[in-house]
C-alpha cells in the first residue's frame, strides 16, 4: 500500500508539473508574440581598444550604457523579412500577403508532423479531421457572433474553444462508455460540420470568409493569426519535449505505462488538446477539409523512410516543409489552390516513400 501511495504521489506531482509548465509557456507566448517580453538594449557603441596583429587589426566596441525595452515576435518577424527581402529582391519574399503565408505555412508544417505522429503510431489519424469539423462548427459561431457584436469577432478563437471542449468530449466518451474508440469521433466528426452548416444557412452573409476557413487561403492569413500560430507552436512544441517520454511509453505499451504508474488518462487527454490547438492553427492555412492530410501524410512517409520513431519524426517535420514550400511554389505558377497543393506534394512525398526504401 506504501508503495502504492508513493506512485500515486509521484504521478500527481509530475502532472502539476505538466501542467504548470503548460501555464509558463503560454505565458511566455503571449509576452514574446504581442512583442512585450524585457530585454536589455546597448546605448552607444564607443572604440574601447583596438587589437593589432600584423597588417590586421580589429576594433572592439564597448555599450556605454544598456536600456530595458520590450522585443517580441513582431520585432523578430520585421528583421527577418526584411533581410530576406534586402538579399533576394524578389516580390516572392518582399510580398507582406506571401510573408505572412510563408511563415503560417512552416509553423504548421512543424506542428501537425509532430503531434501527427503520435496519433498516427497510435492508429487516430482520424482524429484530427474529427477536430477539424468541430473547429468548423466554432468558426461559424465565432462569425455568427462577430457579426452581430463586432467586437467579438475573433473567429479562431471560437474554434480553439470549441475544438478543445471536444476533444474533452471525445476523451470523456471514449472512456465512460462501452463503446468502439472511433464512435466519439464520428459522433465530432458530422456533429462538428452540422453545427457549422447549421449557424451558415440562418441568414448572415459571411460566405466568403466561411470559405476560407473551410477550404483554406494561405495567402490571406492576418498578422493576427500569425501570431497566435507562434503561440500555440511554442505550446505545442513545448509540451511534446516535457512529455514525449510519456507520450511515447503509452503510444506502444499502454498496460506497462499502467504498471509504471503514468497517468494514461492524463497523456491521452494533453495529447488529444494539443491535436486540437494544431488543428485550429492550421485551419486558415489548409482548411478544415485538409487539415488531417499535414498531420497524417508526411507522417506516413517518413515512416516508410526510417526505422525509428524519433528519425520519423524529425523526418516528418523536413517532409512537412517540403511539402508546404513546395505546395507554395506551384500553386503560384499553376495558378492552383495552395491548400489543396500542399497536400498534393505532400502524397506525392508518400508514393515516392512507399516505392522507395528506408533511408535512415
Amino acid at each position: 500500500m506504501a508503495t502504492e501511495h508513493v506512485g500515486s504521489s509521484y504521478g500527481f506531482r509530475e502532472e502539476y508539473t505538466v501542467v504548470g509548465a503548460l501555464a509558463a509557456v503560454m505565458v511566455a507566448s503571449g509576452l514574446f508574440i504581442l512583442g512585450w517580453l524585457p530585454a536589455l538594449a546597448p546605448g552607444a557603441w564607443p572604440t574601447l581598444f583596438e587589437l593589432s596583429l600584423g597588417g590586421w587589426s580589429l576594433e572592439v566596441p564597448v555599450p556605454r550604457e544598456w536600456s530595458f525595452v520590450t522585443v517580441g515576435f513582431p520585432e523578430l518577424y520585421e528583421a527577418f523579412w526584411g533581410a530576406t527581402c534586402g538579399a533576394v529582391g524578389s516580390w516572392l519574399v518582399c510580398s507582406g500577403f506571401l510573408q505572412r503565408g510563408f511563415t503560417a505555412g512552416v509553423l504548421i508544417g512543424i506542428t501537425a508532423p509532430i503531434v501527427g505522429t503520435y496519433l498516427v503510431n497510435r492508429q487516430m489519424a482520424l482524429i484530427g479531421e474529427a477536430l477539424a469539423h468541430t473547429a468548423f462548427g466554432g468558426v461559424a459561431i465565432g462569425l455568427f457572433v462577430g457579426a452581430a457584436v463586432p467586437r467579438f469577432d475573433y473567429p479562431l478563437l471560437f474554434a480553439l474553444v470549441t475544438a478543445a471542449i471536444a476533444a474533452l468530449g471525445m476523451q470523456y466518451i471514449a472512456v465512460t462508455t462501452d463503446g468502439y474508440a472511433d464512435i466519439p469521433i464520428a459522433i465530432m466528426l458530422t456533429g462538428g460540420f452540422a453545427v457549422g452548416i447549421a449557424v451558415i444557412s440562418y441568414g448572415v452573409v459571411f460566405s466568403a470568409t466561411v470559405e476560407s476557413y473551410l477550404f483554406g487561403d494561405i495567402l490571406f492569413v492576418p498578422f493576427e493569426n500569425v501570431q497566435l500560430m507562434v503561440a500555440l507552436t511554442m505550446t505545442v512544441a513545448a509540451m511534446v519535449a516535457l512529455t514525449h517520454k510519456q507520450l511515447l511509453f503509452i503510444t506502444f505499451d499502454r498496460e506497462a505505462a499502467r504498471l509504471a504508474r503514468i497517468n494514461v488518462w492524463f497523456y491521452d487527454t494533453l495529447l488529444i488538446v494539443l491535436t486540437a490547438l494544431v488543428v485550429v492553427a492550421a485551419m486558415q492555412v489548409l482548411g478544415a477539409i485538409l487539415v488531417a492530410g499535414m498531420l497524417v501524410i508526411p507522417v506516413a512517409a517518413a515512416m516508410q523512410l526510417t526505422t525509428g520513431f524519433n528519425r520519423g519524426l524529425v523526418l516528418s517535420v523536413v517532409l512537412g516543409q517540403i511539402a508546404v514550400f513546395g505546395g507554395i511554389f506551384l500553386s503560384y505558377y499553376w495558378n492552383v489552390a495552395t491548400g489543396a497543393m500542399i497536400i498534393i506534394v505532400a502524397i506525392v512525398l508518400y508514393i515516392w516513400s512507399v516505392l522507395g526504401k528506408p533511408i535512415w
